[in-house]
């Protein structure tokens, strides 16, 4: 028979951050996964970042103990550094990867493996994990990676992640504007552009879309928004109406914790992707704290750590780690507070302006 996480739970730990569980579970997660896992063999690097910054949320980044160098000099090997040519369709593939799984070199430069190039989402949380540990940026390739994000963005301001024919849409709009926030260099993104694909891609609830025409969504309201505050044109993007209107889609999110789209479940990370939007459109007090926290925490699992998607149902790494940060933003005792735009510790942004001075 199923035993199930809420049964095994006392009413106790319903109520309490089982802190030592997580950093047992984020630890873990930096070694061995479950082989349910296989499939997200390409997209490590987001994994690690989830177990970097959930560890360093619970203030436990020694946990890792002397692995920290070990980890920098992994991610540097995710690094796609410019052709010997330097061509400018060369300068589209560099960034970080998410593995070596396509048998690409360490540190290699396209022309090593010319089917394994860079991508803004990982390039994004590689850059975050290197924040989270301390380093210096001095082994990044700042220019190659401004010159990528320039060739990445479309005519309609929207991001494509990589130079080969996939996806566009808003969420790497935001990963470009992580980017340039911690490279301190806007030059790789047509703020205007990109402004102007967020504004085309609120319907008519309100909330926002991946894209024009489709349909509004948690995850890419909070993307749009983030995006906004990153760039400092979150104030006169919208109109009043329209600002209003984007702030009550938010808060109508929340049943207990929060759902990303009418009529659907509450998921543990839209604690983090639904509160951070509203941190940032400074109404976060206008949600029910306690029947966030209640359900976040009923998420936790008490024999593997970890938090899930839903009560009863396996932790993974993304909704432990979101899960936390929606905890943070809530001012949970024992966890560093988050920065709702970046999604990483303040501490780990105040090691980010260390490094600009």
């Amino acid at each position: 028979a199923k035993v199930s996480n809420s049964s095994m739970m006392s009413d106790a730990d319903k109520t309490v951050l089982l802190r030592e569980k997580h950093v047992k579970f984020f630890t873990r997660c930096l070694s061995v996964l479950p082989q349910r896992y296989e499939t997200y063999d390409s997209n490590r690097m987001t994994i690690c970042f989830f177990a970097l910054s959930g560890l360093d949320l619970l203030d436990s980044l020694d946990a890792i103990g002397g692995d920290r160098a070990s980890i920098i000099d992994w991610i540097y090997s995710l690094q796609v550094l410019p052709s010997e040519c330097d061509s400018a369709l060369g300068s589209t593939y560099c960034g970080f990867r998410g593995s070596k799984a396509a048998g690409g070199k360490s540190s290699s430069s396209i022309d090593d493996c010319p089917y394994d190039g860079g991508h803004l989402a990982m390039t994004y949380t590689a850059l975050a994990s290197l924040l989270i540990l301390g380093d210096d940026f001095s082994r990044v390739h700042r220019p190659a990676i401004i010159e990528a994000l320039k060739l990445l963005q479309l005519p309609d301001g929207s991001f494509s992640p990589m130079v080969y024919d996939c996806e566009n849409d808003v969420r790497f709009i935001y990963c470009a504007c992580c980017i340039s926030f911690m490279l301190n260099d806007w030059s790789g993104v047509n703020q205007d552009q990109a402004i102007e694909y967020i504004r085309k891609s609120q319907g008519y609830d309100c909330g926002i879309a991946q894209g024009p025409a489709m349909e509004s969504h948690g995850g890419s309201t909070f993307c749009a928004v983030a995006s906004l505050a990153l760039m400092k044109r979150l104030d006169g993007t919208f109109s009043d109406v329209k600002l209003e209107g984007l702030k009550r889609w938010c808060v109508q999110r929340q049943q207990t914790g929060f759902n990303g789209r009418p009529n659907k479940p509450v998921d543990t990370c839209y604690s983090f992707w639904v509160g951070a939007t509203l941190k940032l459109l400074g109404c976060y007090d206008m949600i029910e704290k306690d029947f966030n926290r209640g359900y976040v925490l009923e998420a936790q699992s008490p024999m593997t750590g970890g938090l899930s998607k839903y009560h009863d149902t396996h932790p993974d790494a993304l909704h432990s780690y979101l899960g936390l940060s929606g905890l943070s933003l809530l001012g949970e005792p024992g966890l560093l507070p988050v920065d709702p735009a970046l999604n990483i510790s303040l501490r780990a942004v105040q090691h980010l302006h260390e490094l600009r001075h």
